[in-house]
């Protein structure tokens, strides 16, 4: 059994099509599937079920693709070890962030990271709450920015920020009176209004969601965005209210804007750096994290 063939069978069940997966591995189909065919001989069972439409994984198949990822994940944290052994300031760190936060934090954080680790490259992947921890959890990203709590059973994290969640409502709302101005209004006053919320997915469409039910109700979702930004644009329209977290509220609009009011409890989220666990962290990510915690200090 060669290491090659690991790759190759996982590419296979992967892709499900042994064309495709031949192209992802820069092979010749025939020497793909002869490779398999090899592979299936020596250990003397079936691992894909083949048909004229479609590539399907027997048992023995999904046994093999699961050692077969284990071992691959092993020798790639074997390599990374290696490497900072090697040269302490060389490598590559896969970031993944949430679009609302990493708009935000991110161009604080990764200019300081640059500067000090310039050898260093840094690949960002933005994607939704659900995506990111599915992603993490496979080992597509190094280490992920997200928000707790986490769905994903097999992700480690480490606590970053306490962030404030404030009340946003269009400057018409009889609660953007100036009588409102530094009041502090409950959530369970909120009961009958049309709410803007984030799409499904995204960590803080959850936590918004939760902060209405534990104030005995289910929000009335009247629009629903993948953009925090039209989120607000919406509620400074007349659209409704919403939830926000106070790192992107604005004080720059021109025209009409939200009118921000605090909540009654001081509701917060948690924002996390999380990775797989088990997964050897490089010196490159905990250099990462070290940074990120460091420059949030310094702007908070």
């Amino acid at each position: 059994m060669e290491f090659r063939q690991l790759l190759y069978t996982i590419q296979i069940a992967t892709e499900r099509n042994f064309s495709r997966a031949a192209e992802k591995l820069h092979i010749a189909q025939p020497s793909l599937s002869q490779q398999l065919s090899k592979l299936e001989k020596e250990l003397g069972v079936l691992l894909f079920k083949r048909s004229t439409n479609s590539v399907e994984l027997t048992y023995a198949g999904s046994v093999f693709v699961e050692k077969a990822q284990q071992i691959v994940d092993m020798a790639d944290q074997l390599r990374r070890e290696m490497e900072d052994i090697a040269e302490m300031r060389k490598g590559r760190l896969v970031v993944g962030s949430l679009p609302m936060t990493g708009s935000h934090i991110l161009p604080h954080v990764l200019p300081v990271f640059r500067e000090a680790y310039p050898n260093i490259e840094i690949v960002l992947i933005e994607e939704s709450t659900k995506r990111l921890e599915q992603l993490t959890a496979n080992g597509g990203t190094d280490v992920s920015l997200l928000s707790l709590p986490l769905v994903e059973p097999s992700l480690a994290y480490l606590p970053i920020l306490e962030e404030g969640i404030c009340l946003a409502v269009p400057p018409d709302h009889p609660l953007a009176e100036p009588e409102y101005k530094d009041a502090v209004i409950p959530v369970t006053m909120l009961r009958d209004e049309p709410f803007v919320l984030l799409k499904k997915g995204q960590g803080f469409r959850a936590i918004a969601h939760d902060l209405c039910q534990s104030a005995g109700f289910d929000p009335r979702v009247v629009f629903e965005s993948g953009n925090i930004e039209t989120v607000q644009s919406l509620v400074a329209a007349g659209m409704g209210i919403a939830f926000l977290p106070k790192m992107v509220t604005r004080n720059d609009w021109q025209g009409r804007a939200p009118v921000y009011l605090k909540l009654e409890g001081k509701p917060t989220r948690t924002l996390v750096i999380a990775y797989r666990k088990g997964r050897y962290l490089s010196n490159a990510a905990e250099a990462f994290i070290s940074t990120f915690r460091d420059t949030l200090k310094s702007i908070q």
